[in-house]
């Protein structure tokens, strides 16, 4: 090749490799990325317990138990629906403190009738109000598990059932496969059965130990990208010394449709309201939402409300634009570096996580039981709020570039979109310092395809 000639294929995959990261920057910057891996919790999951409590002639007795041990994250009404596959040609001959939904072809008995014949069951929680005989412990609250941080007594749910297996034992059960856990909809994976430890039983009395022939364990993570392909929350901020209010991102949740043909949302005048929450067969699940910018179920707004010569004070208001669902037990993780230095919380729960061993920026937020534990559909009572004194530390408080302002929140444990850091309130004398900040990154982006030109 002639020395003066120009390396075009070289030249072109190195402008590749830069649009590349360009767009990752940029994708970075514009999407909330959400893992099973939850910073703020990196130990919760949910635990599915198999005790084999009794060997029968023609099967075994086992009590499931699944514990919440997610710090903030429960599962509301509906309720859970846990599955499985049987490993060889088991059935359920009876059960307590659940059922299936299906019973399937239990044909081939003729005397006595399985409970259900499935190869892969689907199990539910009873209602509240069941007879008492069909109740086993922790069960019948409709499939409503709460988290281990609200209400740590309700946050397991258990049920017992009569396995039929002709000649099992210790050496011959099998453990079931392919769980799946819906609370109601997708978001957990569930790993394999792993055998473990047989568990042990203290009795009433407090007296004698009992144990379990067989224990294995299943461990179900959660992943907010699985449970929903866009966001389900998201964040407003304002404060007094600045009069621009940050809404959240356009169509951070979605885009509007067409109001001529309603979809996803509806107005709230909108004669399609009535019909779209009685339409029969419908999932009621499906978020329909009032017609906003954002699209969001759920939007949290974060204002600075006073400034105090030692304190200051935000309100915080949640606001529910879903028609389709009342949220009980809702609960609000805000990570903020001033959490540290609470004084005062109004008409909210509130408990201090350390998810960063001993460093305290992470509050956990919930209502109070018969007052405001349930937000409400989209409407004039869709909302519950809440305001917090803070003590000013007088060597990192500051009003300036935005540190008043959140740095992550959580709703229900999903994690909710923030606006970009550039359309923050500042502080008026603050307006160079942001045309700075808008620059930075455009000209970090120039200095760096400079430099790659200056080696081709």
């Amino acid at each position: 090749m002639d020395s003066t000639s120009v390396p075009t294929t070289g030249f072109y995959t190195k402008l590749s490799y830069l649009a590349v990261l360009i767009l990752v920057l940029l994708s970075c910057s514009t999407f909330t990325c959400t893992e099973a891996y939850d910073p703020l919790d990196p130990n919760g999951n949910i635990t599915i317990k198999w005790d084999v409590m009794m060997w029968n002639p023609d099967g075994y007795v086992a009590v499931v138990t699944i514990y919440n041990f997610q710090q903030y994250r429960h599962i509301q009404a509906p309720g859970w629906t846990l599955g499985w596959t049987w490993a060889k040609k088991e059935v359920i001959w009876s059960m307590q403190g659940a059922q299936t939904t299906e019973q399937g072809d239990c044909s081939r008995f003729k005397a006595n009738v399985p409970h259900c014949c499935k190869k892969d069951p689907a199990v539910v929680d009873l209602l509240p109000g069941t007879p008492y005989n069909q109740q086993f412990s922790n069960c019948c609250r409709g499939g409503v598990i709460s988290s281990w941080v609200q209400d740590p007594a309700n946050a397991a749910s258990s049920f017992q059932l009569t396995v039929g297996a002709a000649g099992t034992s210790n050496g011959t059960v099998r453990m079931p496969k392919n769980y799946t856990l819906k609370v109601p909809g997708p978001g957990y994976t569930c790993g394999p059965a792993k055998m473990v430890r047989p568990s042990k039983f203290m009795t009433a009395d407090k007296r004698r130990v009992t144990q379990a022939l067989m224990t294995w364990n299943v461990t179900c993570t959660y992943s907010q990208f699985l449970a929903q392909k866009t966001p389900s929350c998201c964040v407003s901020l304002s404060s007094f010394y600045n009069s621009t209010i940050v809404n959240c991102p356009t169509c951070t949740c979605g885009c509007q449709n067409n109001i001529t043909q309603p979809g996803s949302c509806v107005q709230p005048g909108s004669p399609h309201l009535a019909n779209a929450l009685s339409t029969p067969g419908r999932n009621t699940y499906t978020p329909l939402v009032r017609c906003t910018s954002h699209m969001c179920p759920i939007r949290v707004h974060w204002h600075v409300k006073l400034n105090y010569k030692e304190y200051w004070r935000v309100k915080i208001t949640i606001s529910n634009f879903n028609y389709r669902m009342n949220y009980s037990q809702w609960n609000l993780i805000v990570q903020h570096p001033n959490f540290e230095n609470v004084t005062q919380i109004f008409s909210f729960n509130y408990k201090s996580l350390t998810p960063y061993a001993n460093i305290n920026d992470t509050g956990m937020l919930w209502g109070i039981k018969f007052y405001n534990d349930l937000l409400m559909t989209a409407g004039p009572f869709g909302n519950v709020q809440s305001e917090i004194l803070f003590w000013k530390d007088q060597s990192t408080f500051t009003f300036d570039k935005g540190w008043a302002l959140p740095r992550r929140i959580y709703f229900n444990g999903d994690n909710c979109v923030m606006p970009p850091p550039d359309e923050y309130p500042f502080l008026p004398n603050a307006s160079s310092e942001t045309i700075i900040s808008l620059l930075h990154p455009v000209l970090t982006i120039l200095a760096s395809f400079l430099l790659l030109l200056a080696y081709v």
